[in-house]
């Protein structure tokens, strides 16, 4: 996999992993959205079949960015977990112990209804709302930003974007969105689809391959 790019922010420097992660390496915070973990386990319960290895992939992705970065907090926004509680979970929570010690923050979204003791026992540290670090903001649905004069980092909509090759060939990618206001992530979890963005030319989009983030 390609190492991380630098994108800079209010002379804040972002790395963009391929990974779909970002790091803020001024605060040395690792930063992601949409993780949707225990989401196959829900489908599969709900008698749709669905491979697990889906979900240990995405899980073994996380520590692997853990493991690259060292950071001295994560922080995801939002839908950190799909559903209510499974056993696709407990994969999780072994990880959890093995570093209780970090610090975990959750900007809550609309999927992550797991009881408040489940967290406080994961050692998870709940923001309902908004979350402020220094001049940036963290929410997990671009449409509750609060025009305070902060950038915004947000999660919920999973943007992608369609590259074209050609009149008839296209092909569509998740991806990094940056404009004047806000940055979206890219949904950490593979399971899930993307809304496609239509940007300005003043925007900065980053396209996320299998293995590379390239500026579109």
């Amino acid at each position: 996999m390609q190492a991380p790019i630098l994108h800079t922010i209010q002379d804040q420097q972002i790395w963009l992993s391929a990974a779909r992660v970002m790091y803020w390496e001024n605060k040395k915070i690792l930063i992601v959205s949409d993780t949707h973990f225990g989401k196959t386990g829900h489908f599969r319960k709900n008698g749709i079949v669905v491979p697990q290895n889906v979900y240990k992939e995405d899980l073994q992705r996380f520590f692997d960015q853990y493991n690259q970065f060292k950071p001295a907090e994560i922080l995801v926004i939002g839908d950190f977990f799909h559903s209510s509680a499974n056993k696709e979970l407990d994969l999780f929570i072994k990880w959890r112990k093995d570093i209780d010690q970090l610090p975990i923050t959750l900007v809550r979204g609309n999927h992550d209804i797991l009881k408040d003791t489940w967290y406080q026992e994961a050692n998870i540290r709940i923001v309902d709302g908004i979350y402020t670090v220094d001049n940036f903001s963290f929410v997990h649905d671009p449409s509750a930003i609060d025009d305070n004069g902060q950038y915004y980092f947000c999660g919920h909509v999973h943007p992608g974007i369609v590259m074209r090759n050609g009149v008839c060939q296209s092909l569509s990618f998740p991806c990094f969105f940056f404009d004047q206001q806000k940055c979206i992530l890219p949904a950490f979890s593979k399971f899930s689809g993307l809304k496609m963005m239509r940007p300005k030319k003043s925007d900065n989009v980053f396209v996320i391959t299998d293995t590379h983030v390239i500026k579109a």
